[in-house]
């Protein structure tokens, strides 16, 4: 019998029905157990749509989720409801105003960040990984919600559970890359062991928000790699040598 899901909520989209899931909860077994809710996480399909279901029935009982094919890009979509989850669009983000609608987007390690502008009825949610983090994904969902009729400056948002800076180890050249894009970037690592320092992820990506000059920034400072227990890291199951992982789901919706 499955037990509740684990869902953080933020002020920052208080009145908004939203939550960042972690994988408490659930019907899948195994490496997996618990509310995994990756299409493409080789857990048994059944288990997955009823994670899926699950959760989304927590945010807007019987909505339509909504989600996409992410690729670890900037790209941004309009959500469109009625796709098979075979013909998600490529992207990872997505918008919409319309009612009844849940958007989601999957996790494990990256950052989920949501985004609403309660006053024109429109919302985002966006994977940001490292390198959609630094192509500009956020950016990109800000410009298509104003699209949409929303006001940058009347956008909330609120970056989910994603791995912290003590536990994300990069090389040095990983760090050049954002240094190369603006020098600023070097206050977002610190030092580590030799040729390598630390990425604060959070961070950077509150920073990308801040700087498109959206109305709040509301990072929840919840680690992913360091809890086991709570959530699914890819870093940590790969350190551990596990042969899959699943992911957690993100989700914002407008009731009906």
């Amino acid at each position: 019998m499955t037990t509740l899901p684990d869902i953080s909520r933020a002020a920052a989209l208080a009145g908004v029905p939203h939550g960042f899931f972690g994988r408490a909860g659930g019907f899948s077994t195994g490496a997996q157990s618990g509310l995994n809710a990756g299409l493409g996480s080789g857990d048994e399909p059944d288990a997955v749509a009823r994670n899926r279901r699950l959760a989304t029935d927590a945010i807007i009982p019987d909505a339509e989720l909504v989600s996409v094919y992410q690729i670890h890009s900037a790209l941004a979509v309009e959500a469109q409801p009625g796709v098979a989850d075979a013909d998600r669009p490529h992207a990872d983000a997505l918008v919409t105003n319309r009612p009844g609608l849940v958007l989601g987007i999957v996790t494990a390690d990256c950052a989920p960040v949501l985004l609403a502008d309660t006053q024109s009825g429109v919302i985002g949610a966006a994977h940001a990984g490292w390198k959609g983090a630094l192509l500009g994904v956020t950016d990109a969902t800000i410009a298509l919600m104003e699209k949409l009729g929303a006001n940058r400056s009347h956008i909330h948002a609120a970056i989910g559970p994603c791995i912290a800076r003590v536990s994300y180890e990069v090389d040095d050249g990983f760090a050049r890359r954002f240094e190369d894009h603006d020098p600023d970037n070097s206050r977002f690592f610190s030092p580590g062991r030799e040729g390598h320092r630390q990425f604060d992820l959070e961070a950077y990506v509150a920073a990308r928000l801040t700087a498109a000059g959206i109305a709040s920034v509301e990072p929840l400072g919840i680690d992913t790699y360091s809890q086991a227990d709570r959530y699914y890291s890819f870093r940590r199951s790969t350190h551990l040598g596990e042969a899959t992982y699943g992911r957690q789901i993100s989700l914002i919706g407008i009731s009906a």
